[in-house]
């Protein structure tokens, strides 16, 4: 039987509701909020995608270790690998044999990164757009290029749903396998459509993308996205922010998901 794949996931909720907010990104650190509706969120996959396809130069299946916090910007890069028909490999091993094909890391990884046989792209995650700094001049730049991409993306050739899609540890989920353990997260913690999930950074790192972002996107859920959190500050922005459920962050007054 067939099974869906993840941007066939993301092609749902976008035509659900392409206007409205689908991922909320707080830094209570920097004062960072950045809304992105499903139609912005979409540009940024699609650029992402065509970095990979035209930019790099990446064939359909090549490995993309993604070495990033949860973010809205990782969100993009994630959701443009996997419609772009490539291998996600979390956190991984840069002296093993399995040398991934590419690295999106942040500027403070780069010195781990900067000397791997493929391409290794540095994000700033200013939330101003700031690029990297000077000492990184021949690194490729995720602010600076990415808008030379197209904000839209039509595939080559089809994500094969049985083909590697994510690699963590000794764990392997083909394309269909990581939309169907999406479905399954979502079940399991109790999220439903038109659901508004504050989550933790701190959990979504633990947790990895299956539960941050790709379980809302299967149960039809957006989410508010929130790092460093000021625990005084939660209960009104959930209020603001119509939050209907949390994961990894509990107040009165709002269910906590997974209980």
């Amino acid at each position: 039987m067939y099974q869906l794949i993840i941007s066939e996931l993301f092609a749902r909720a976008l035509a659900r509701d392409p206007a409205g907010p689908l991922l909320t990104y707080y830094d209570d650190a920097s004062g960072e909020r950045t809304e992105l509706s499903a139609t912005t969120l979409d540009n940024w996959v699609a650029k992402t995608a065509n970095m990979l396809t035209d930019g790099l130069d990446l064939d359909n299946g090549s490995s993309i270790a993604v070495v990033l916090p949860p973010h809205w910007q990782t969100a993009g890069i994630l959701l443009g690998a996997w419609s772009s028909g490539h291998r996600v490999v979390d956190y991984p091993d840069v002296d093993s044999a399995d040398d991934p094909d590419a690295v999106f890391c942040t500027e403070a990884d780069l010195v781990a990164y900067a000397d791997v046989r493929c391409d290794v792209v540095g994000l700033s995650l200013d939330p101003w757009g700031r690029g990297l700094s000077e000492k990184w001049r021949r690194i490729i730049d995720y602010a600076q290029e990415i808008g030379l991409y197209g904000d839209q993306f039509r595939a080559a050739t089809p994500v094969d749903p049985t083909a590697p899609a994510l690699t963590a540890g000794s764990i392997v989920l083909t394309h269909e396998g990581l939309a169907g353990a999406a479905v399954q997260m979502a079940d399991r913690l109790g999220m439903t459509a038109g659901g508004r999930i504050m989550i933790s950074r701190d959990l979504a790192l633990e947790a990895g993308p299956v539960s941050w972002l790709l379980a809302p996107l299967a149960a039809g859920s957006s989410i508010v996205l929130v790092t460093d959190a000021n625990s005084d500050r939660l209960p009104a922005r959930a209020e603001s922010e119509k939050v209907t459920a949390t994961l990894g962050i509990e107040f009165a007054g709002i269910p906590v998901l997974g209980r």
